[in-house]
């Protein structure tokens, strides 16, 4: 036989699907899942290990322990890594690099400066609220809350109150943006793993923060009523940042000059722009058959890859040449995008290797029977599964991949249509906004930039993030069961 024909014949056959050397039954299997859960939430919490080596740490020990042979352990990650970074690294990155040009443009304080003038000294936290919801959807939400404190700091100093009267309602809506709505990391990772339709996604879950913006209003004018002590030294800060301009000109980085921002519709522009083009595409997809030319154009046009790409494009022209910054300032700012998301795209990795773990060891089939015979319905599942992840271990992107690790194989063997399998990812999505308390990074965010005590964070930040998780699922259960309706 040719030696090239004979190396290919082993090739294929290496790329057999990879099966355990021994069948475990389902009690055993759910054993090793639950103790893998265990374990990665020691790890990272007790003994405070990075989420990413914590993860892909426990990926290795299941796999082994479920009898995956060893010489396929490592091509079962790669296979997971692959898997899901091919899905998702571009579309965090290129997300990353538009919020970033909005942000040292002085974008945010342009958006914060509009709303206020139009809405009127009273409304400060409603016109706040409005624009912490446009810019939470391209700027990361620990981001949007540092920029932004110097224009609640103004407005506080000003009505002479503390700084979380105008923060938390904002804070409320850009948290729970961040967590249901692309090209935020954990949302696009969950859609990745079940290879759910952004688009969809994004329609949906838009529609569904809409209403959650005036909830996160109306709890926190609420809650507001009573007062709160503040923090040493940030009463300084108020007074500092209130003494300044509303609006701060220009920005820090590479090309900063004494520059007006950038106007209100500009910005407004920019956001809506990849949203627009990428629901287009999705209608298109869904009202034209598939024989079609322009199916195939809708399908290129709507691509979430190329919706952001060309977002991108349009901050270059509209933002920087515009302004007059220079190549090198430019690339300086976009390479400044990349370096703080490298750790949450390492997460979503190895959430992709323990999902592909789960899958070829069996664990995820043996969950999803033992799921089956529960009675819950699996989007309810779902919610519960990342919220209490999210509860235990802080992070709401490693609560979302794990939990669609999970499920991935009921997902594939339930014969869901594809607006219920973006339904499903919403609703992990909005698991992983409860409970944000003392293991969330952004709970410490809000408590140090507001100048709450830890208590005071409890009582507000943490229930009024767990208020807004509740009532995300109550209207994506809603969705939920008018799709299901639809799909019947």
């Amino acid at each position: 036989m040719n030696p090239l024909i004979n190396s290919l014949m082993v090739r294929a056959a290496d790329a057999a699907p990879i099966k355990p050397a021994v069948e475990l039954g389902t009690p055993l299997l759910l054993t090793i899942a639950a103790l893998g859960i265990a374990l990665l939430l020691v790890m990272i919490i007790r003994f405070k290990i990075q989420a990413f080596v914590a993860l892909l740490t426990v990926s290795i020990l299941v796999a082994v322990a479920s009898q995956i042979p060893l010489k396929d352990v490592f091509t079962v990650v790669a296979t997971g890594v692959g898997g899901t970074m091919g899905k998702v690294a571009l579309l965090i990155a290129l997300g990353a690099i538009l919020g970033r040009m909005i942000e040292v443009s002085g974008g945010v304080q342009s958006l914060a400066s509009h709303f206020t003038e139009k809405l009127g000294a009273k409304r400060v936290a409603v016109a706040l609220t409005a624009v912490g919801f446009l810019v939470a959807i391209p700027v990361f939400f620990e981001v949007g809350v540092i920029v932004l404190v110097p224009i609640v700091y103004a407005f506080a100093r000003i009505a002479k109150v503390h700084p979380v009267k105008f923060g938390l309602p904002m804070a409320g809506i850009m948290l729970s943006i961040h967590v249901a709505v692309p090209p935020h990391p954990g949302i696009v990772a969950g859609a990745g793993v079940f290879g759910a339709d952004i688009g969809l996604i994004t329609l949906i879950s838009l529609l569904i923060c809409i209403p959650l913006g005036f909830l996160s209003y109306w709890v926190a004018s609420i809650m507001n009523r009573k007062e709160y002590e503040l923090l040493p030294g940030v009463k300084a800060q108020v007074d500092e940042f209130g003494s300044a301009s509303l609006v701060h000109v220009g920005h820090d980085g590479p090309g900063a000059q004494a520059v007006a921002p950038p106007r209100p519709g500009l910005i407004i522009f920019l956001i809506a722009a990849p949203i627009v083009q990428i629901l287009l595409g999705t209608v298109g997809t869904l009202t034209i058959s598939k024989d079609n030319f322009w199916y195939g154009v809708a399908a290129f046009v709507g691509n979430p890859f190329l919706a952001l790409l060309v977002a991108v494009g349009l901050s270059f022209f509209l933002l920087a040449v515009r302004r007059n910054w220079s190549l090198r300032e430019t690339g300086e700012i976009f390479e400044g995008a990349l370096p703080p998301i490298a750790s949450i795209l390492m997460v979503v990795a190895a959430g992709g290797v323990f999902g592909e773990v789960l899958r070829t060891s069996g664990i995820g089939a043996a969950l999803s029977q033992t799921l089956d015979h529960l009675g819950l319905p699996l989007i309810v599942l779902g919610f519960i599964i990342s919220l209490a992840l999210r509860a235990a271990q802080g992070s709401a992107t490693v609560a979302i991949v794990t939990t669609a690790g999970l499920l991935t194989s009921a997902v594939a063997e339930g014969g869901y249509s594809p607006a219920q399998i973006a339904v499903l990812v919403i609703a992990i999505g909005f698991g992983s906004l409860g409970l944000s308390h003392v293991t969330d990074a952004g709970f410490w965010t809000v408590v140090r930039y507001y100048g709450l005590t830890v208590s005071d964070g409890l009582r507000t930040w943490t229930v009024l993030t767990t208020i807004l998780g509740l009532a995300g699922f109550a209207l994506t259960f809603v969705a939920w069961i008018l799709v299901g309706g639809l799909s019947a």
